[in-house]
């Protein structure tokens, strides 16, 4: 009895200290590297993806050029003045029916240069066409903002996923090499009960078996971790070899509000899918507008100056003394007729703008789904952590009570090891758990619109300091 509860404590210190290598308590190689180092949290991953992110800085770009298009639109009922200069080096040669006594006294070839220079300023008064493009080039302008806005909140949502990524996939590691400890163990205690003669080969053969599957399992896990770190390394331009991991059973907290119907109102009017298609829409129906007043007159004032003139010899017939015109005045133009090419722009644009619609519906439609798949993943993820909680609990009982069994006779190897795998998938199924719940609420609040800065800075707060 005292052998089988000394057996009974080291098996309870052997899994404590699985447990806890499992979850990054114990991993001293870890901490080594990250003093050496420096750890690398999701806040900086996110900082330094700002600077890196080819698509972020293209997005800025794209600000860039979108803010421009207000300022061109301002400029379309702004003054309009225009210099024109020219400057001409002119031969004249004439010919005369006069006798020869007198043709000697007019020139017969004369040389100079004459200049032209016009000074032209414009200035709409009445341009409804004009007034409706200024409006539209400065949505373009707001769409732009709003485009910007979504490249930052989808970045931060790639980030996350990159870095919780890593995160699963080491830890999907640790499990895989701690269970192929375990399968090794019983598969060298099978193989000294079947060299003493009492075990059975095919106990033997089986935990062979095993342990060539879980080194195929590690294998994979291996390459894919190595995937999720390249993916972390592209997005963020920062090294995925030594990330802050998750801290060990952190409780849950449900969405807040917990109400999916707010979730779903908020990404209404903040969410940056639905926002930019109503900024299309907005656009689509300004230019249907700019196309209905095109055939409206349009008045402008119109200021000029001229100046005319010649230099050296040349005959007025040619250049004249020189002349200077300055003048004030109104411009009316009435677009009578275009071919039928103003109807048929109006009818494109109304396409467009039924085109625009229903695009906004898909977006809304799209947005609610988005926002229900997020929050059911963050309102069951508390549920479901919670189960798996107690499924690891009583997956290290039933592991414990095995273990005794097989020393008492009443259980074999193939049944510890059954049990132990039953052990590491629970593991691993509260690892992919907590990832999840964690990415539920990133996408909760990417799909609402509301994410920000204080969303990353409030899931580092899971991560180990």
């Amino acid at each position: 009895m005292k052998k089988m509860i000394r057996r009974r404590a080291r098996l309870k210190a052997t899994l404590a200290a699985a447990v806890l290598s499992l979850c990054g308590l114990a991993d001293h190689g870890w901490a080594a590297e990250a003093a050496r180092t420096g750890s690398v949290d999701l806040v900086a991953s996110y900082q330094q993806a700002l600077q890196h992110d080819a698509r972020m800085r293209a997005a800025d770009e794209a600000l860039a050029a979108g803010r421009e298009k207000a300022e061109q639109g301002r400029a379309l009922l702004r003054p309009q003045v225009a210099l024109t200069a020219s400057l001409a080096r002119l031969d004249e040669r004439t010919s005369s029916s006069l006798p020869p006594a007198l043709a000697g006294l007019v020139p017969s070839e004369r040389t100079g240069q004459s200049h032209q220079v016009a000074l032209q300023m414009t200035q709409p008064l009445y341009d409804a066409k004009a007034r409706a493009e200024r409006e539209q080039m400065i949505q373009q302008t707001s769409l732009a903002e709003i485009q910007h806005r979504q490249a930052r909140q989808d970045l931060m949502k790639r980030v996350s996923e990159a870095y919780l990524g890593v995160l699963l996939a080491e830890e999907s590691l640790r499990v895989v090499r701690a269970e192929k400890a375990a399968v090794q163990m019983q598969r060298d205690r099978a193989q000294a009960r079947f060299d003493v003669g009492r075990g059975r080969i095919t106990e033997v053969q089986e935990t062979q078996a095993r342990y060539d599957g879980v080194l195929t399992r590690e294998i994979s896990t291996e390459s894919t971790l190595a995937q999720r770190r390249a993916q972390f390394a592209e997005r963020t331009g920062a090294s995925g070899e030594v990330l802050r991991p998750l801290v060990a059973g952190f409780d849950p907290a449900p969405p807040a509000p917990d109400n999916l119907v707010a979730w779903q109102t908020q990404g209404l009017d903040q969410s940056a899918r639905v926002l930019l298609k109503q900024g299309e829409l907005a656009i689509a129906q300004a230019e249907t507008g700019k196309w209905k007043l095109a055939a409206r007159p349009t008045l402008d004032l119109v200021a000029s100056y001229f100046d005319r003139g010649q230099h050296a010899g040349l005959a007025g017939s040619l250049a004249g003394d020189g002349s200077r015109t300055a003048s004030v005045g109104l411009q009316f133009n009435v677009p009578l007729y275009a071919g039928g090419g103003l109807d048929s722009r109006e009818r494109e644009t109304l396409a467009r703008v039924r085109q625009a619609e229903q695009e906004l519906t898909g977006a809304r439609r799209d947005m609610r789904l988005e926002v229900q798949d997020a929050y059911l993943a963050v309102k069951t993820g508390v549920a479901r952590i919670a189960a798996l909680k107690q499924q690891l609990r009583s997956a290290e009982t039933a592991l414990e009570a095995t273990t005794l069994g097989r020393d008492v006779g009443n259980r074999t190897e193939l049944d510890v090891l059954d049990a132990q795998q039953r052990l590491f998938g629970a593991q691993l199924d509260l690892a992919q758990a907590h990832n999840e719940y964690l990415l539920g609420r990133v996408r909760l609040a990417a799909a609402a619109g509301v994410i920000n800065e204080g969303d990353i800075a409030a899931l580092n707060t899971f991560l180990a300091r």
